[in-house]
């Protein structure tokens, strides 16, 4: 590797003993854990899939690194939390990278530097961007080992903000600041859709068609399951309920309080208000009722949350058209959704999806996706291995600190690759499970937690 320092650095002496410290120190690697997330792909088959969405137009004869070991290299970079393209100038050394990208140990000839990474991403089309989202998709369908019963598909997007002149990129009034507006799919942890947008849009903008999209693939596969669109007040469109009504989809959507609402609503807000004057202590308060805007197509089942705390009355408005109590469904599903957020903080801040600063929009749409397939690796990792330990419910930078980044001494030889892992490690027998779990699952055809 480049040496980039070549004097020792010096610390502060340890009683009689003098501490210095160089770059020395041979075919090392901190991010030795990653032997877990190349098992992870073996099981999901992903990194494969998405290479053959992409076409390469390279001449075979010039070709120093096939597309795959790019796609390998760049996705379980930003696992292991290198989100700048000029990190692998120094990672492209790194032969535990080399590993992970499939190609292999040598000493010769390093990984592809970021030129070649930035052309990569600047090459994609949106009929590759279009496939490697129907990747995503199907990964869902064939983790699931027998059909299920209910589906809950949670939309919401989120701002992506930008610092440049990027194509496509708008003020957005709430955001208070120049952004994408992207929007993001879940069901329970596993991602379906990651999509980049304009922000000059309406927040619900493409939800139908998608949502028509993901209906019809799933009823294809599993024509007796249930599902039902969780969204925010952004999603509170009446074209998208009547899809839902004509079509048996559930929904159980946010909607904003109005005049109106809080006029019908009285009923509960009065007796919470009273009861909180009484008791001192917080009220909540559940009813029902019906209620159509005049631009909607037929009034809808609205429910009531009416609730009084110290810091005054906070009242909630949901329409529906499930069955059920109205705090149970408050309570039990609609709240549920804010585990969707949390997916997309991971996405954002552990795994640099909001990294859009290409010029070109289908290229930041392509650093999306890539980002996306890192989560894949990750939460694979996560509901496959990691089922009943301590890092069960672990977010992806909890999971990388305390998994996945260790540090690890490389030997290779004709025949074999040993990864010397540090000795002091606190975490060898969990460690030692999760690779037994993964091992375990079949290649390409994952099984579902």
């Amino acid at each position: 590797m480049t040496d980039c320092t070549t004097e020792p650095l010096l610390f502060a002496s340890l009683k009689r003993q003098n501490i210095q410290a160089d770059f020395r120190g041979g075919r090392l690697t901190s991010d030795g854990g990653a032997l877990l997330l190349r098992e992870a792909d073996r099981s999901l088959g992903l990194i494969d899939a998405i290479n053959a969405c992409i076409v390469d137009p390279r001449n075979p004869f010039f070709i120093a690194h096939s597309q795959r070991t790019l796609l390998a290299q760049r996705i379980f970079g930003i696992a292991q939390g290198y989100e700048d393209l000029n990190d692998h100038q120094s990672l492209r050394e790194d032969p535990l990278f080399q590993v992970l990208s499939g190609r292999g140990v040598r000493v010769d000839l390093p990984l592809a530097s970021p030129p070649t990474l930035c052309r990569l991403e600047n090459r994609v089309d949106r009929q590759a961007l279009a496939q490697i989202a129907e990747v995503f998709l199907e990964t869902f369908i064939r983790s699931q080992t027998t059909p299920p019963e209910e589906l809950i598909l949670d939309f919401d997007p989120t701002n992506d903000p930008v610092h440049g002149n990027q194509e496509m990129r708008f003020f957005h009034g709430y955001y208070d600041q120049y952004c994408f507006l992207p929007l993001y799919v879940f069901c329970s942890s596993q991602l379906l859709v990651a999509y980049l947008r304009p922000a000059n849009i309406d927040g619900a903008k493409h939800s139908r068609a998608i949502l028509k999209l993901l209906v019809k693939r799933f009823r294809q596969q599993w024509p007796t399951v249930r599902i039902i669109f969780r969204g925010d007040s952004g999603f509170c469109r009446w074209k998208l309920m009547r899809w839902c009504d004509r079509h048996e989809v559930g929904y159980i959507i946010g909607l904003a309080r109005n005049a109106v609402l809080k006029r019908l609503a009285c009923p509960w807000t009065e007796a919470a208000v009273a009861q909180f004057a009484q008791t001192n202590e917080k009220q909540r308060l559940f009813g029902e009722l019906v209620y159509g805007a005049e631009t909607w197509d037929r009034p809808r089942r609205v429910i009531v949350k009416a609730e009084r705390w110290d810091e005054g009355p906070n009242t909630r408005f949901l329409v529906t058209n499930l069955a059920g109590p109205p705090q149970e469904l408050y309570d039990e599903v609609y709240c549920q959704r804010g585990d969707a957020e949390n997916r997309i903080k991971e996405q954002q801040l552990g795994l640099f999806a909001d990294r859009t600063s290409c010029h070109d929009f289908v290229a930041n749409q392509f650093r999306v996706l890539l980002s996306a397939a890192a989560y894949l690796l990750v939460d694979h990792l996560r509901r496959q291995a990691l089922a009943d330990t301590e890092l069960a419910h672990a977010q992806v930078d909890t999971i990388r600190l305390k998994l996945l980044k260790i540090g690890a001494r490389v030997v290779c030889s004709v025949r074999r690759v040993v990864i010397h892992l540090a000795e002091s490690y606190p975490r060898k027998d969990l460690f030692s499970q999760i690779l037994g779990r993964l091992r375990a699952l079949p290649a390409g055809g994952p099984a579902s937690g």
